[in-house]
C-alpha cells in the first residue's frame, strides 16, 4: 500500500492508505481528528470542508493520495496553542451561528477561505453565493451571514464596524 505523508494543523502524519482512500478517512479514522464530518458522501453538504495548502477542498472528494506532502488545515487547527479562537471561530460563537454543529466545522473552513479570498470586502449576496456549496438545516444562514461578516474586518486587520457589534 502506498504511503503519504501530509502536515496536518502542524504536525507531521505518514499514514499507508489504499489507492482508494479519501482525505477525509485519513483525517477522522488514521489521525483520529473527527471535527471534519461526513454528512452526505456525494460532496453536497460541505460537512468535510478542510484546508488543503490553503484552499478550501471537500475532504470526502480528495483522495488521500493527492494530498501526499501537503500542508491540511483542520477545525481543530484554527485555534491558538492557548485555546484562544479564531475570528471566525469567535464570530461564529458570538452571532449564534452554530446550532447543531455538525456543519458548523466545514462552513467555518468555507467561510475562511470566502473571506481570504475577498480582501476588498464582502456583501451578504457574496457571502451567501459563497457559501453554496455548505448545507445547514438548523439556523437557515442568517446568523451564519452575519458572523462571516463580522469576522470579515478581524481577520483584515480592520476595526468592528459599528452596525457589526
Amino acid at each position: 500500500m502506498p504511503q503519504v505523508s501530509l502536515t496536518v494543523n502542524g504536525t507531521q502524519h505518514t499514514v499507508e492508505v489504499e489507492n482508494r482512500t479519501l482525505l477525509v478517512e485519513v483525517l477522522r479514522e488514521k489521525i483520529g481528528l473527527t471535527g471534519t464530518h461526513v454528512g452526505c458522501d456525494t460532496s453536497q453538504c460541505g460537512a468535510c470542508v478542510v484546508h488543503v495548502d490553503g484552499t478550501s477542498v471537500k475532504s470526502c472528494t480528495m483522495l488521500a493520495v493527492q494530498a501526499d506532502g501537503a500542508k491540511v488545515t483542520t477545525i481543530e487547527g484554527l485555534a491558538a496553542a492557548d485555546g484562544t479562537l479564531h475570528p471566525m471561530q469567535e464570530m461564529f460563537r458570538e452571532h449564534h451561528a452554530l446550532q447543531c454543529g455538525f456543519c458548523t466545522p466545514g462552513m467555518v473552513m468555507s467561510a475562511i477561505d470566502l473571506v481570504q479570498s475577498h480582501p476588498e470586502g464582502l456583501t451578504e449576496h457574496q457571502i451567501r453565493d459563497g457559501l453554496e456549496g455548505n448545507l445547514c438545516r438548523c439556523t437557515g444562514y442568517h446568523n451564519i451571514v452575519k458572523a462571516i461578516a463580522a469576522a470579515w474586518p478581524l481577520m483584515h486587520g480592520r476595526q468592528m464596524p459599528a452596525a457589526a457589534e
